[in-house]
């Protein structure tokens, strides 16, 4: 098999990238990765000295591609499936890395430092992260009145950041009941296949998540 995937099945930006495959039914060999693991840890930082995953192994030719939104634009570049993650035409390309990088910074960065907080028990002032997910809640609410998707009628991959950081997020933060525009889209994806496939790998390892308690039990 021509591409391996070191990741974790847990991790949510790990689930960014497995969503893009599977949207794709991209073949691919799976290597999980545990940190806690001295043996795993080596073997990461060899082909990623930051350590972090998730890393796509080319091997053909022999490319090691880190990053998320990276990682899924070069799946689009040199393995591409029927779905393109990133649009040919410029202006709706960038429109979708807009909100690929919005999702990352205003969702997943905030939700990650809770989460970090609580697990090296650092339970300092957490209000300028819920504040960021307050206005980005606000800001999907309005953009998702008037589109399927988050770019538009076709799934992208601003849709494969949204899932991931929207299903954490949620659990630290539930969305407004008056947002019904960002709960029927979060409904959208978790109920979409590739994402719905990427939730059932995770269960066995949410009981590992700090805030497992508050994962709806449809999930667990």
């Amino acid at each position: 098999m021509s591409l391996t995937l070191y990741y974790h099945p847990l991790a949510s930006f790990c689930h960014k990238v497995l969503i893009a495959l599977y949207e794709n039914g991209t073949q691919f060999e799976k290597r999980i990765i545990n940190l806690g693991e001295e043996a795993d840890r080596a073997e990461l930082e060899s082909i990623w000295p930051l350590c972090k995953f998730p890393v796509l192994r080319d091997h053909t030719p022999l490319r090691d591609v880190p990053e998320t939104s990276i990682i899924i634009e070069y799946l689009d570049q040199h393995h591409p499936g029927a779905q393109l993650m990133i649009p040919q035409n410029r202006d709706d390309a960038l429109d979708v890395r807009l909100w690929d990088r919005f999702f990352d910074n205003y969702v997943q960065e905030p939700m990650q430092t809770i989460v970090n907080a609580h697990l090296t028990g650092m339970m300092c002032d957490q209000t300028k992260e819920r504040t960021k997910l307050k206005t980005a809640y606000k800001m999907i609410e309005r953009r998702m009145a008037t589109r399927s998707w988050m770019c538009g009628e076709a799934f992208s991959l601003a849709d494969c950041a949204a899932a991931p950081a929207l299903f954490y997020a949620h659990t630290l933060l539930p969305f407004p009941e008056e947002y019904h525009h960002l709960q029927s889209y979060f409904e959208r994806l978790v109920t979409r296949p590739s994402v719905k496939q990427v939730l059932d790998e995770a269960k066995p390892y949410f009981s590992m998540y700090p805030f497992a308690k508050d994962i709806p039990e449809r999930f667990l």
